[in-house]
């Protein structure tokens, strides 16, 4: 049976440890499907899911596992254990970051498997990029003079360059 994992998160922006998380899970797995979810009733993204969308698949692309990953957004109401079964997806998968994050990702974890009966497996991106959030990334970001590079994949980086007015 093909293994294969979905990767749920608003990636707004997708960071650098989202991408180690999707390279680790990758050495389990067989394909990975990355799902950009969207509230459209919330209006806080602050990049369209579909530039996101691209911008990660160029990333997947340069690095080479563009094969064995597919990028989906979908928007609620549609629950992630909903498009997971509808893409064939047999895990969820989360990243995490610290003690914080698991008592979050636990909580979904323990929704996901009592309405869609599916486990979560958790990876963590490694330590020197593990503790920036997209949130910290993007208030540097918007600070406009400080060099984000280390965080954000440059396909990323340059579409989010490009919604600069």
């Amino acid at each position: 049976m093909k293994r294969i994992g979905f990767f749920a998160g608003s990636f707004d922006p997708f960071t650098k440890g989202h991408l180690q998380v999707v390279k680790k899970a990758l050495e389990v797995f067989d394909e990975i499907i990355i799902g950009i979810a969207h509230n459209p009733s919330k209006n806080n993204r602050r990049f369209s899911a579909e530039l996101m969308e691209e911008a990660i698949k160029e990333t997947l692309k340069e690095e080479n596992i563009q094969d064995k990953t597919q990028v989906v957004a979908y928007a609620a109401p549609k629950l992630t254990s909903t498009i997971a079964r509808e893409m064939g997806a047999t895990h969820l998968i989360r990243g995490l970051r610290n003690n914080l994050d698991y008592g979050y990702e636990e909580t979904l974890a323990k929704g996901n498997k009592k309405i869609g009966n599916y486990e979560t497996v958790y990876f963590r991106a490694d330590s020197d990029i593990d503790h920036i959030s997209s949130t910290i990334v993007m208030e540097c970001w918007l600070e406009g003079n400080i060099d984000i590079s280390d965080f954000i994949p440059q396909p990323v980086l340059s579409a989010m360059n490009s919604t600069r007015k």
